[in-house]
């Protein structure tokens, strides 16, 4: 099956050569280019506790820092189940006082953004601390940049729009997903058609973070299912980037390590705290790679689908990412076969393998992990008339953005969404007769 969509795929790609030829010459220019920035652009990185109540230590930093009212950034569901107040409570009996905006929504538009930061401005706060998952993270990264630079969130949306340094920003992430707290970009959505804008500039990297495994335990299965792939799909993304280093190919082989290894555990165990603690530490380390090596089409496919049927961010990506390694597998089989060897996913005897069996033996590995956390393949609601949009849109952030392995047309693009259309009625007919 995987051979059939990787020569189906090729097939379509094959005939747009004219206007393929086009479009590969762009990207790829803009490739080496955001390759010279990652090269001389400084990319920060913030103070990282690890570790049951690194929370606290964080708190300990914003204090010593010369924070006296927080401006504490998170959603309306982990505020009714209590998460911030091992934080709240902590600051109170050091008598510092904090605000709490908990309008953060998945996938957060403008105008929750704008919300957040007039609330922030009005009350006067001196220090923004996220806690939440990547969107809450985002979020609370374009309230400070604003407010720092006092100016609206729309005013930074591109390359380095921000002429000041944000306002000391913290975070602890309650989800092992997004890496947000380690990376140079947020992403805001627009309020109407939803679809998605970035900032990227180095400033808005926080001061520090905490990944502390206990704030982390209540997430249920499924988030965690979720969140967990999209920090494997940063590591292998980052990791077959025609910008990958050293230094990046550290980070993202130890992200695909960590995440094949703790994500069946904290799946099946949300209080296992060494699994909660790695996979943080895996989310991080993703967070770090795809910072400098950039991420592929499995994002720019994943954000269309986000986008048109709401499909939270994670499951998308899980969605995505079979076809996307089908697609890169003969371009990146020698890169693949490295990262296999590297974290030890060599079936037994198989080691004098050649590089297309090993990373065969890697995509079959992430395959089985997709189905140990019961990822459901379904994106109700596809309608084929939305593909043409799609694809370009996809097509544009990948040439504007990635520096990947293989690069093809919309027409490619829209073979991957039909193809996962096709899928998600034949399971869901499997479920109406079952």
């Amino acid at each position: 099956m995987a051979s059939q969509n990787r020569s189906s795929i090729s097939k379509i790609m094959n005939n747009d050569t004219l206007q393929h030829a086009g479009y590969l010459a762009v990207a790829k220019t803009r490739a080496k280019v955001l390759k010279a920035f990652s090269m001389v652009i400084p990319m920060p990185r913030p103070l990282l506790f690890v570790g049951d109540k690194s929370c606290h230590e964080l708190c300990d930093m914003i204090i010593n820092e010369g924070g006296t009212k927080v401006f504490i950034v998170t959603d309306a569901v982990l505020n009714k189940l209590g998460v911030p107040a091992k934080v709240t409570d902590y600051l109170q009996a050091n008598n510092i006082e904090y605000v709490i905006y908990d309008g953060i929504t998945p996938d957060p538009t403008f105008k929750v953004v704008e919300d957040g930061l007039r609330q922030s401005k009005n009350a006067n706060c001196d220090a923004v601390l996220a806690i939440g998952g990547g969107s809450v993270i985002d979020a609370a990264k374009m309230i400070a940049m604003s407010q720092g630079n006092n100016c609206q969130p729309k005013q930074l949306i591109g390359l380095f729009k921000a002429r000041k340094p944000c306002m000391p920003l913290y975070c602890i992430p309650t989800t092992a997903g997004t890496g947000s707290e380690a990376t140079i970009g947020a992403v805001v959505s627009d309020d109407k058609t939803h679809q998605k804008a970035i900032s990227i500039d180095p400033k808005m990297v926080p001061l520090a973070a905490a990944i502390d495994p206990a704030i982390m335990q209540g997430m249920p299965p499924h988030i965690t299912a979720d969140t967990g792939i999209d920090v494997l799909t940063h590591a292998l993304e980052a990791w077959m980037s025609v910008n990958a280093g050293a230094e990046t190919d550290y980070y993202a082989a130890s992200a695909t390590k960590g995440v094949m290894e703790y994500l069946p555990i904290a799946y099946k165990d949300g209080t296992n705290i060494k699994a909660r603690e790695e996979m943080g530490i895996a989310a991080h380390y993703g967070g770090i790679a795809f910072n400098k090596a950039g991420l592929g089409y499995v994002h720019a496919i994943a954000h269309q689908l986000g986008a048109h049927y709401g499909i939270p961010h994670g499951r998308a990506n899980a969605i995505v990412l079979p076809y996307v390694l089908d697609l890169n597998r003969k371009a990146s089989e020698k890169r693949l076969a490295i990262l296999a060897k590297k974290i030890g996913i060599v079936e037994s005897g198989k080691v004098g393998s050649s590089d297309g069996d090993i990373a065969d033996n890697l995509i079959a590995k992430v395959r089985e992990l997709l189905a140990t956390v019961n990822i459901d393949p379904i994106v109700k609601g596809m309608q084929t008339s939305d593909f043409d949009s799609m694809a370009k849109a996809a097509a544009k952030e990948v040439s504007d953005t990635y520096a990947v392995p293989t690069y093809m047309p919309a027409s490619g693009i829209k073979e991957i969404l039909t193809r996962i259309k096709q899928a998600s009625d034949k399971k869901e007919a499997e479920q109406a007769t079952a």
